[in-house]
């Protein structure tokens, strides 16, 4: 090939890569380390959801790795090791720094142990980054012992030749007394190459107490992407300034007592909420919080909290009505019910029924213009945007959810979402008329509600800052799933059959496979080897429900991970794991506490509920979406080859 025969374009991006690849030898090198990589298995996959806020049991499966420590553990030693030393290797992995803590205040860890512990912890290690480069083992390693995790993950201590220096190497640590932090940096290594790769399917926020540890966590993971939920994209939209976000999001921490997370963690006083309820609304014990029994409650609280509740709840109800008037194309005009409610009869009309109202002061609310702020609420909402605006770490992880989470995620051949691609009860796809006028479906709507999120973030555009919303709780969006909220219902009518949430149609099709695979196709994907993975509807699985449905093609991952769902799912959540050999889902146990877990050394059960779809050969990198990438860097790398061994480009070490 002559100097000719490349496009100005071609010349140019081979001048680019000369720059990394100056010479003949380096390009070459590269090419060779790219073939290598593509034949290494692929990295295993974990896939969580709906987290809410339980940040000690999530912390737990981050240790565990969702049980795959332990099989590691037991597979590896389980010819030559007892089951309760299994069980203490285990939880020394988990919780390295208490754990030594515990058996130093028994006299537990003596030279022997440690001499016999980091043995085993290195065999451990060598096994679970067998899968990885050098390299990517190297910069995985903690700068502190990074050449001597290196030297010792590469040398057998049954090489003869290399014994001495094997052993030598582990009797220098422990006399140097450096044992204990050894061990943690072990420790760290084998959780990090345990799993190369962290899906978060939604909801992290709300329900449990500490929503803020779970993202800190996922702040510090080295390879974790996380599609939206309802629950999130409420806090996002509250972050971003959306009056109805802010008080539905303040609405959800007095009802489930997380209003540490609003005060201590994110800074965002209350005190201005608590007095306007103490000074506006008398007896509202109709609005206690949920988790009333709870040891964290003050029971002298509860009378102040239940006003609270009341009185960010009215709030919210107007500023709903609003936005509904301002975008009539939402098409949630029946969510307007504080101009339905007759104030002399006490009801309230509900789709053309009279139902009597459980609680009938409002004190804020006039007659002849129910969605409007009283000078106090006023006041208290434009108090409570600046707060949440000028929130330091609840920006930060608001954008750590913005710089690594989406609407949807399409990853090696998977499609993740958290609830539902809006669908017809004829199975086609729902279309909506967005604010701009535009009609979309389908994919086209998944990505326009990405894009529009985003735009109310970094705009404050109130268009854009509505429609987050409308994520939260509107009747098409892909994120709710449902055709109402009924947050007003459930606080003043009794008829519990004013509370239903109708599902949209899509949740009528998760075991229609053709249905399955026409959203498999909208994504560009072929359902011989895709799976849509959701979250968002609990699994019933104590009633035997199967997460895994239309023929393998659709995984519902959401097996109750909140506490408050355990009843309902009989489980404690699953986890879906992808590894190089096939797909299989975990079920966990409840978490009993860190304490029990260093103890006694308690893990949470997780058993292989399903395993399917094992693949006839080892998947390799080269199948995945990385394997793409490296193929046509490849490709370009081998085009630099031949440009510079034709003229066409000159190596720029010579």
């Amino acid at each position: 090939m002559n100097k000719m025969a490349y496009t100005p374009e071609q010349i140019k991006m081979f001048n680019l890569l000369s720059k990394q690849y100056p010479s003949i030898q380096t390009a070459g090198s590269a090419v060779v380390n790219l073939k290598a990589i593509l034949n290494l298995p692929k990295g295993t996959e974990h896939f969580l959801s709906d987290l809410h806020g339980e940040a000690e049991a999530f912390k737990h499966i981050l240790n565990n790795c969702s049980g795959v420590i332990r099989e590691k553990v037991d597979n590896l030693f389980y010819r030559f090791v007892s089951e309760s030393e299994r069980r203490e290797l285990c939880t020394l992995i988990y919780y390295p720094a208490e754990k030594i803590e515990e058996l130093h205040a028994k006299g537990e860890d003596t030279p022997e142990w440690y001499d016999l512990t980091l043995y085993r912890l290195v065999d451990l290690a060598r096994s679970v980054a067998s899968k990885y480069t050098r390299t990517k083992v190297r910069d995985a390693l903690p700068d502190a012992y990074k050449k001597i995790i290196d030297e010792l993950l590469h040398t057998s201590g049954e090489e003869h030749n290399k014994q001495e220096y094997y052993r030598n190497i582990i009797s220098t640590i422990i006399e140097i007394g450096q044992a204990p932090a050894f061990v943690e940096a072990l420790c760290s290594l084998i959780k990090r190459m345990a799993v190369d790769c962290l899906h978060v399917v939604g909801d992290i926020y709300d329900r449990g107490q500490r929503a803020d540890k779970i993202l800190d966590m996922l702040m510090a993971h080295h390879n974790v992407d996380v599609q939206w939920g309802n629950h999130d994209i409420v806090w996002m939209g509250a972050a971003a300034g959306s009056r109805a976000c802010i008080a539905s999001v303040l609405n959800l921490a007095v009802q489930y007592n997380t209003l540490a997370l609003v005060e201590n963690s994110y800074g965002i006083s209350l005190r201005d909420l608590i007095g306007f309820a103490q000074e506006t609304y008398g007896d509202s014990s109709g609005f206690l919080p949920r988790s009333a029994e709870d040891k964290d409650y003050i029971k002298n609280n509860m009378s102040s909290l239940s006003k609270a509740h009341k009185a960010i709840a009215i709030i919210l109800f107007k500023l709903e009505g609003q936005l509904i008037l301002r975008h009539p194309e939402y098409g949630m005009q029946d969510r307007l019910l504080l101009d339905k409610i007759d104030f002399e009869k006490k009801t309230v009309n509900i789709e053309g029924r009279e139902y009597p109202l459980n609680d009938c002061d409002f004190p804020t609310v006039d007659p002849q213009n129910p969605y409007e702020l009283s000078a106090e609420e006023e006041g208290l909402m434009s108090s409570l945007s600046r707060a949440f605006k000028h929130s330091a770490t609840l920006q930060a992880h608001v954008k750590f959810l913005y710089a690594r989470g989406s609407i949807y995620k399409v990853y090696n051949q998977n499609l993740l979402f958290h609830g539902c691609i809006p669908m017809t009860e004829s199975g086609g796809f729902q279309t909506v008329t967005l604010y701009d006028g535009r009609s979309v479906s389908g994919k086209e709507y998944m990505d326009s509600c990405d894009r529009i999120a985003r735009h109310a973030y970094y705009s404050g555009d109130i268009n854009s800052l509505d429609f987050m919303y409308y994520l939260w709780c509107g009747n098409q969006s892909p994120l709710f799933g449902r055709a109402k909220m009924t947050t007003f219902e459930r606080c003043f009518v009794s008829d519990r059959d004013t509370w239903v949430e109708k599902k949209n149609p899509y949740y009528s099709f998760i075991d229609d496979y053709s249905a399955i695979c026409r959203i498999l196709h909208e994504f560009g994907l072929d359902e011989a080897t895709s799976h849509v993975i959701n979250g968002h509807v609990p699994v019933k699985a104590g009633a035997g429900e199967n997460p895994v449905k239309a023929n393998g093609r659709y995984i519902l991952i959401d097996g109750g991970f909140c506490k408050a769902y355990h009843s309902t799912t009989g489980i404690a959540g699953y986890t879906l794991i992808y590894s190089s050999r096939g797909l299989r889902l975990v079920s966990h146990g409840a978490f009993e506490g860190k304490a029990a877990a260093i103890k006694e050394n308690k893990d949470i059960l997780a058993t292989t509920d399903v395993v399917f779809e094992m693949m006839n050969r080892r998947m390799m990198v080269a199948d995945t979406d990385e394997g793409k990438e490296l193929i046509e860097r490849m490709a370009d790398l081998k085009g630099l080859l031949e440009a510079y061994r034709t003229g066409a480009v000159k190596p720029r070490n010579q």
